[in-house]
Parts: C-alpha cells; structure tokens; sequence
C-alpha cells in the first residue's frame, strides 16, 4: 500500500527494492533553500545492514501490512531480545539493532504488541507511556524551591532520564516512550 513519506514512523514496516525493511528513524528537513526533504534511517529485517535514505516530500513507498500479535517479553542478551507468543508460546528472537532503544521502556514479563510479518515478529509497539521505577537519583536537597529545576536518574530498565526534585528513588513514574522524558508520578494500584 503506498504511503507518502511525510507519515513515515518508526516501527512501519516497508518494501524497499524487494527488501523488507522497518523504520528506525525519521527526520523531517525543510532547509532555507530548496525543497523539504525526510531522511529516513531503516533496518532490513534479515540484520543485513542500515539503510539511510532521502525522499522528497512528496514521494511514497511501498508500506507492507504487518499482523499485530501480543507476546511477552522475557529477556535480551547482546544478540537481540526474545519474545514469547501468548497464544502459541513460541518463542522467538528480533535483533537488537531493529529494536534500537525500545528495550530501555520495557520490563521482562510485560506483554507487548510485536509487529509480524508472514508470522514472524519484526518490531515492537509501544505504548505512548510506560510506568518504570526509579532505582538511582540525588535525594532531594532541603530548602531548595525552585520546582523548573530537574535531576538526572536511572530507571530499572537503565533508561536515563530527569525528573523533577521530588522523586526518590523506588518512586514509579510515568515516562514517555517518545523522548524518554518525564511525565508523572505513576498511580500505584
């Protein structure tokens, strides 16, 4: 299905002169002179390498349909990260390369929605938003009222990010999956 590039995202999945590729990155130019351009960076699916490629504006590539499939996540290792179908429990491996930083929003054991492609996964979704402990940051200096200012900490999955001075560590926080940023205390159940 042809898609214009403006929509681009990672995690599509696309056809790229007869190689299966996903999305791990987009960058929309408009430079001072000449046209608007979006440089995309893609990972082919068989771990054979990074494709960087410029489209103008107005082009379209070729979107793939993916099934949308949920599967837990169990752990990673150097090699990629391994997955396990909820409804057939087969397990299966995606490079670590193709999933980039998604591992840094994700806990081993949480369900996920894996991208599939002739039924083997090729991608994660994420969710807009992912709870995640703190497991390290400064403790809060006393007297300090300045509330704009914000602190470095490290989440359970390793993923650094700043929050604001309030936050301790154990605290579980709403982080987005867009930037890595803080967003806001998590509500405990």
């Amino acid at each position: 299905m042809a898609t214009k590039v403006n929509d681009l995202r990672p995690g599509m999945a696309l056809n790229m002169d007869g190689k299966i590729v996903v999305v791990v990155n987009t960058d929309h130019v408009k430079p001072g002179k000449g046209p608007a351009y979006v440089q995309a960076k893609m990972k082919d699916i068989k771990g054979t390498g990074v494709i960087e490629r410029r489209f103008n504006s107005s082009d379209t590539v070729d979107q793939i349909n993916v099934d949308r499939r949920q599967m837990e996540f169990l752990f990673s290792d150097p090699s990629g990260a391994t997955f396990m179908d909820l409804e057939s429990y087969d397990q299966s491996v995606i490079d670590a390369e193709i999933l980039g930083d998604a591992l840094l929003y994700v806990k081993p054991n949480t369900e996920i929605t894996a991208l599939c492609y002739e039924g083997n996964p090729i991608t994660i979704e994420l969710p807009a938003t992912v709870e995640l402990e703190i497991t390290e940051t400064t403790p809060q200096v006393k007297g300090a009222t300045q509330t704009n200012q914000l602190k470095e900490a490290e989440c359970e999955t390793g993923l650094k990010t700043r929050v604001p001075p309030f936050i301790e560590t154990g605290e579980l926080v709403r982080i987005s999956t867009k930037d890595g940023s803080y967003q806001s205390r998590a509500k405990g159940d």
